[in-house]
């Protein structure tokens, strides 16, 4: 079984063939927070980032997405696997 996270943004530096989400971790949030925080801001700070509620999927984002040929890759600590 194929346990890793699916991910259809192909402009992100994570995205690999196949959809699927290359980075080592990942932070979902509501989009309040992922308009708030800087960039660097991501899956490792996780464990400190405020509770945040939403009542549907498109009032949440993925923090880790970094644009394709951005060079701001690894500013947010997660590595591409």
């Amino acid at each position: 079984m194929d346990d890793r996270i699916r991910c259809s943004v192909s402009s992100c530096h994570y995205w690999q063939h196949g959809n699927i989400c290359g980075a080592s971790q990942i932070m979902v949030t509501a989009d309040s927070i992922g308009a708030s925080k800087p960039d660097s801001f991501d899956a490792p700070q996780a464990s400190v980032a405020p509770s945040t509620p939403a009542s549907k999927c498109e009032e949440t984002c993925c923090k880790t997405f970094t644009m394709k040929d951005s060079g701001k890759t690894h500013m947010d600590n997660v590595h591409k696997m």
